[in-house]
């Protein structure tokens, strides 16, 4: 099964990102699938019928009737003959109809009558993609069963950065290629991504923490699932929305995150421990919140499980084990200690003295040291390319 020789109905929306609509389309036909696109008529603002019905070989429908030709575009049918319905960009305009069921306009007809499976593609602002609203039409969608390809983080058309830029096509085709079964590198593979900071209860007010994002762990599980693993993410709090595909478990201290990540690394192919664990805890934690009655506040810390270590004792041969560093001097000797001693296969080092790197940066400058002492020095890249080049390199170490 692939995409090819499949029915993709394309729905494209009011939004300055339908431009990439035109390379999603190339994208499918190139790879085999037959593309019916249906626009709103507002997404004709921002690119030309005239233009995807080029690439696709197919009229780009738009109204229910057409007055020229007399024909009456059939929403039940464009439904049912659909292999996958695709909505890239959804807007956010678009999203609340889908969820309140509201149905305006041909494109939202055709989503009443869907028989098969629906991907959303969102785009939109910022504040938009944060707002409550949004974020409750997106959980009802879900809950009806549709499939959320998440937005991106990057420069947005309002001249803001952050969350809510359309995913770029080629990310939208791997989702729909996954789906359908098509061959990817890593399909049938298990893989297990930690992510995040862990917090450490002083009292059930206030923690130890630090300012681990998750940005970088969640770029990983992502690529990890494009590339056709079958993913678990275990994630300090963060504020990121989880990849929709992969078992997602939430957990806060570093003996959570140990507890997880021992029970599902017997199982997996793939480790990849990213996340920023705190090397002490508490020894007490106060059942009441500490009131502020001394000039001074003594906390007695113990360490941590080392978790990577851990892992690292129990691994097999035929498991990857991947670790990160995070250093402030003496970098690459601190890290190439931390690759011998916690056996892994390679470790990514970064710096904080990196201009552009390190957490909550939405880029990361990293060097990848293998157990063998091959180096390699990546420019300073977004976190998705980052994560590419990880996943790379573990796709190498599967195929040596």
């Amino acid at each position: 099964m692939s995409v090819g020789g499949r029915h993709i109905l394309l729905g494209i929306c009011g939004s300055i990102a339908a431009y990439k609509s035109a390379h999603l389309t190339r994208l499918l036909v190139k790879a085999g699938a037959h593309v019916q696109v249906v626009m709103t008529p507002d997404a004709t603002q921002f690119i030309t019928p005239l233009t995807l019905a080029t690439l696709s070989g197919n009229p780009v429908l738009v109204d229910y009737f057409d007055a020229k030709s007399g024909e009456w575009n059939n929403h039940v049918q464009l439904a049912l003959d659909a292999d996958a319905i695709l909505i890239a960009p959804a807007s956010a305009n678009t999203l609340a109809k889908f969820a309140n069921g509201l149905c305006d306009n041909l494109l939202c007809a055709v989503y009443l009558s869907a028989k098969s499976p629906v991907f959303l593609a969102p785009a939109m602002d910022l504040d938009m993609w944060a707002h409550d609203s949004t974020r409750s039409n997106i959980s009802r969608l879900q809950s009806y069963g549709n499939h959320i390809i998440p937005p991106g983080n990057g420069e947005l058309a309002s001249g803001l950065s952050g969350e809510g830029r359309l995913a770029e096509p080629e990310e939208i085709f791997a989702t729909l290629q996954v789906y359908f079964g098509e061959g990817l590198p890593l399909a049938g593979k298990k893989a297990l991504v930690s992510a995040g900071p862990t917090h450490e209860s002083i009292d059930p007010v206030r923690y130890i923490g630090n300012h681990s994002t998750g940005k970088m762990g969640y770029a990983i599980a992502n690529q990890l699932l494009r590339l056709g693993a079958d993913v678990t993410l275990v994630s300090g709090p963060s504020g990121l929305t989880p990849p929709e595909r992969a078992t997602f478990i939430p957990v806060t201290s570093a003996a959570e995150m140990l507890e997880a990540c021992r029970s599902h690394f017997p199982m997996a192919d793939i480790t990849v421990m990213s996340a920023a664990v705190a090397d002490y805890t508490p020894k007490v934690t106060a059942d009441q919140k500490i009131k502020k009655t001394e000039s001074h506040l003594t906390l007695e810390l113990v360490k941590t499980t080392d978790i990577l270590a851990t892992l690292g004792k129990a691994k097999r041969n035929d498991q990857i084990l991947v670790g990160f560093a995070l250093e402030t001097q003496d970098e690459v000797a601190n890290a190439v200690d931390k690759l011998h001693r916690k056996n892994l296969d390679f470790i990514v080092l970064n710096s904080m003295r990196d201009a552009g790197a390190g957490f909550a940066s939405d880029s990361n400058k990293v060097t990848i040291i293998d157990k063998n002492d091959n180096r390699e020095v990546f420019e300073l890249k977004s976190k998705g390319e980052v994560a590419k080049d990880i996943c790379s390199r573990v796709i190498r170490l599967l195929n040596r």
